[in-house]
């Protein structure tokens, strides 16, 4: 399996507030732009595969929504965020 508990603890311990905290906006755009990442190598390889395209699809729909949501609340946490993840709109 490409994501187990121990790495999920570590995105979620370098972007959240603490390992535990799986509820923040930023440990939860991080842990989706590790899928979409991973989702993005598969379907180079893959290219037929058209239900991991629309799950591809639908995370980046659900990133993008936290990104808005981010940035309309604390647009500080959302510029860092972004350079931390080394995102772009």
């Amino acid at each position: 399996m490409y994501l187990t508990k121990e790495k999920k603890a570590e995105i979620f311990a370098k972007h959240g507030k603490s390992a535990t905290d799986t509820g923040s906006p930023e440990g939860q755009i991080a842990l989706f732009t590790y899928r979409i990442n991973h989702l993005t190598e598969h379907l180079k390889n893959n290219r037929k595969d058209f239900n991991t395209e629309r799950s591809l699809v639908k995370l980046v729909g659900k990133r993008r929504n936290l990104l808005d949501y981010l940035m309309k609340n604390d647009i500080e946490r959302y510029r860092a965020i972004i350079k931390e993840l080394g995102l772009r709109k």
